[in-house]
């Protein structure tokens, strides 16, 4: 058997294919090296299962002269015919080779997808899993127009790829994973800043910001009547109504506190007081409408601009990523101005300020914490 050199293949990857900066160059790289090295490759792909709250893996895919492709699995694709009855999902249940040699009459065809393949060309079929270091498999296709299809020199110079190319994949996919889980649970800029060494109890910073603070109505009646699951259910369609609004109209998720929910508009070089009060409100407004059309369903919002520390607190080895202020409390204290006067949005007079014309004087308001009075406005469609 001719034996295929694919030692400098092996020695990129084993390096890290740190010249290919974006997951779907490594393939094309990988794929093109290969063809060059005298295997036949026709089309690849790389499957990687995924940690992320929407999406369940990924799928990078080279075909020979065709642009690269990178596309989403979603969760509820994993429960059809089609993936369950894939050759890529018996790679990843059974943790073991597939091949299916397509130009020859007698080959298995035990997947629907085959006989398409077939239909397009492809001769031979070679899959196999890309296991990672704690036993997550995953998967790679190697397929070829070839007549006769791969040869055993072909396929064992594949495998002589396989276990560094699952090791690029790994520490690929674990920066990606890392990257989703900390802004799904701690927001995107947050997770940049956690991302760029920002870990340490008492690494804050003073930043100027429109404060969101908002709560759901009859929430603690709701919860005395109410199962668990039915309560998060709830819960999960109230947030639905104001996360996307929030961000994006450049706003930022900080906190979930029960029913309630902490956000900030930051004010940067490129987002002015008046822009990001502006955004501030407009996400409120569609908001409000997306609550408003969910029967028995009510909420309460506090708006208001200021100066908060933004950073780690907390204890040891345990922080939150979170702001913390006179302008928070403030903010918590006009909420309840909301409740009181049943009104779904109150704002500050500093948040006032920079909303002209947008806002009507509702009152002066004594609240807990702070000498003085305080102007409240709100919106002047709502009662």
């Amino acid at each position: 058997m001719t034996t295929i050199d694919t030692r400098g293949i092996v020695d990129w990857l084993i390096d890290g294919a740190r010249d290919c900066v974006p997951p779907q160059e490594v393939l094309r790289k990988l794929s093109e090296d290969l063809l060059a090295a005298g295997v036949p490759v026709s089309r690849n792909a790389v499957f990687v299962l995924t940690h992320h709250p929407q999406v369940a893996g990924r799928r990078f895919a080279w075909r020979r002269g065709a642009p690269m492709e990178v596309s989403e699995l979603k969760y509820e694709v994993i429960a059809t015919s089609g993936y369950t009855d894939s050759p890529v999902n018996y790679v990843f249940e059974k943790n073991s080779e597939l091949r299916r040699p397509l130009g020859r009459s007698d080959c298995p065809m035990d997947f629907p997808i085959l006989k398409e393949l077939r239909e397009q060309g492809i001769t031979d079929y070679f899959g196999t899993p890309l296991r990672f270091t704690f036993g997550e498999v995953h998967a790679a296709i190697w397929a070829t127009n070839e007549p006769g299809g791969f040869s055993a020199a072909h396929i064992e110079a594949i495998r002589s790829v396989v276990p560094p190319l699952a090791r690029v994949a790994e520490v690929r996919a674990l920066t990606r994973t890392s990257s989703a889980l900390l802004d799904t649970y701690v927001g995107h800029n947050t997770g940049e800043r956690v991302r760029a060494g920002h870990i340490r109890r008492g690494d804050t910073e003073a930043i100027r910001a429109a404060i969101w603070l908002s709560d759901m109505r009859g929430f603690t009646a709701l919860s005395d009547r109410e199962s668990p699951q039915t309560i998060l259910e709830v819960l999960n369609r109230y947030f639905d109504c104001q996360v996307p609004a929030i961000t994006e109209h450049g706003g930022e998720v900080l906190k979930y506190m029960g029913d309630g929910l902490l956000a900030i508009f930051p004010v940067t070089e490129e987002t002015n007081p008046d822009r990001a009060c502006a955004e501030a409100l407009a996400a409120a407004h569609e908001a409000r409408a997306q609550v408003a059309a969910i029967a028995g369903m009510r909420f309460g919002l506090a708006l208001h601009l200021g100066d908060v520390l933004y950073g780690n607190i907390g204890s040891g080895n345990r922080l939150d990523f979170t702001c913390i202020g006179p302008a928070v409390n403030l903010a918590a204290r006009l909420e309840k101005v909301a409740s009181q006067l049943g009104r779904s949005v109150v704002a500050s007079e500093a948040f006032a300020g920079h909303a002209p014309n947008m806002l009507i004087p509702l009152g002066t308001f004594p609240l807990a914490g702070f000498q003085a009075p305080q102007h409240a406005f709100g919106l002047a469609d709502d009662q």
